[in-house]
């Protein structure tokens, strides 16, 4: 922006607005309004925006509410909107009018004015691009939109592929025996493939939880206009509007069951916050085991190997530390704080209009990008290049005195009890111990401490 400015005016007066700004007063006046944080929304959230704004016009043109060439200005304006031509021109802070109108009118505005060079002549933000919404309308779709395409486009083809890179591990892994963990407590055995199998499963789980929130999001508001009475509408025009944005995105959308519910309440954007926030634990409990798993060298678990992607120390020569899983331990704490945010905006639903909207948008759409990257990465930098140390499974497991729970069947419970404190104290394997005291015939010893087996179901023969 130059230093020079215009005058503007709106319904409260004059206003400088910087000459070369697509946008005009209403928006000046909430960029002074707001000088709040410095964060703006996102590129999914413009684009939902443009979306909203070219399938409006497209509805309003077919029904004759809009002359036909100010509303094809219209729709090629917003076009770019949507493709990102014009995000320098969204400039406001996400913590405004709970309503989210100083963005709408944001949206207006630059629109209006971009349409207008097209036209050559004046299109009105208010009576040509706002034409049939309101700010109380367009901010809900507009949360829908963005949160779904992100879930659809973004997040579930990341989760997938984290799916795929660790159930590709937990084939690999299969045949590698180990001390399974309780408590964080060596407990029977399990095999490497078993916890990595669980991992994916996690994950999969999470994949169905999400494609549920997002099909909740297919409602949308809009067509309710103020109050959600659809006041200053054409019958048809939220069918045939919200056809053109499932046309536009390539993702089915419908007009809200309920126009009251859509736009007082918010339930369906915490309940897909929700299915972001369970995403995020699994995510976190997956990343903290790898982490766990690949500690070491020396003096950690160290069952796997994880890749040295950096150096891990700006002091210790050599060191390499588990950075990928951090990484995605930072990102589920954050979803987490989202997730908290999203349900206090969603309760601010005050009789027919929710009033914490934006935060509520930003909070929601940032869990989704984050959660989407994060899978990216983890699954690229961390799973693909994961080895098994199956030396080191092999020594820990045969020290571990939780094998002689395999001997129950054998020898009761208060022997093999025994077994497994005298193996602790002396260091010595349960196999040692039962030969010493000669508790099984030798040639019994091998099938009953079979830790292939006790992996499987089943009792001995």
């Amino acid at each position: 922006m130059s230093d020079r400015y215009r005058i503007e005016k709106d319904s409260l007066g004059e206003m400088k607005v910087p000459a070369d700004a697509l946008y005009g007063p209403q928006t000046q006046r909430a960029v002074e309004n707001f000088p709040i944080s410095g964060q703006r929304f996102g590129r999914r959230f413009i684009e939902a925006l443009g979306i909203i704004k070219q399938a409006a016009a497209l509805a309003n043109r077919d029904m004759g509410q809009v002359d036909a060439e100010i509303a094809d200005a219209v729709v090629q304006a917003a076009t770019e909107v949507a493709q990102g031509r014009w995000d320098d021109q969204f400039v406001l802070d996400v913590y405004q009018t709970g309503s989210g109108t100083s963005t709408n009118m944001n949206a207006n505005e630059v629109v209006g004015n971009r349409a207008t060079q097209i036209l050559g002549s004046k299109v009105h933000p208010n009576d040509h691009v706002n034409f049939a919404q309101s700010s109380n309308d367009v901010i809900p779709t507009a949360i829908h939109v963005a949160a779904r395409v992100a879930i659809e486009k973004e997040l579930l083809p990341a989760l997938e592929h984290l799916r795929g890179a660790l159930a590709e591990k937990a084939i690999a892994f299969d045949g590698i025996v180990k001390s399974g963990r309780t408590h964080l407590m060596d407990a029977t055995p399990v095999r490497l493939g078993q916890e990595f199998r669980g991992y994916a499963t996690q994950v999969q789980k999470g994949i169905e939880r999400v494609r549920r929130a997002s099909a909740e999001l297919e409602e949308l508001a809009l067509g309710g206009t103020a109050t959600g009475t659809g006041i200053n509408t054409h019958p048809e025009f939220a069918g045939r509007a919200i056809g053109h944005v499932s046309a536009l995105t390539g993702i089915a959308f419908r007009e809200a069951d309920d126009h009251f519910e859509a736009q007082g309440g918010k339930d369906a954007a915490v309940s897909a916050s929700g299915a972001l926030n369970t995403v995020a634990t699994s995510l976190m409990k997956i990343a903290d085991d790898v982490r766990w798993l690949g500690s070491g060298p020396t003096s950690g678990i160290f069952e796997i190997r994880i890749p040295a992607i950096q150096p891990g120390s700006s002091i210790m020569p050599g060191k390499v530390n588990p950075v990928m899983s951090e990484a995605v331990m930072m990102v589920s704490a954050r979803v987490m704080g989202n997730h908290t945010t999203v349900t206090l905006a969603g309760s601010r639903g005050n009789f027919e209009l929710n009033v914490m909207m934006p935060v509520l948008a930003q909070a929601l759409l940032e869990s989704i990008t984050l959660l989407a990257s994060a899978a990216r990465a983890f699954a690229d930098k961390c799973v693909v290049g994961i080895e098994a140390n199956e030396a080191r499974c092999r020594e820990l497991l045969e020290l571990n005195p939780s094998i002689a729970t395999a001997l129950n069947p054998y020898v009761g419970y208060d022997k093999a009890a025994e077994v497994a404190k005298a193996a602790a104290k002396e260091r010595k394997s349960v196999r040692e111990i039962v030969l010493r005291e000669g508790l099984l015939p030798p040639d019994q010893v091998d099938s009953a401490l079979d830790v292939r087996g006790m992996t499987e179901p089943g009792l001995p023969e």
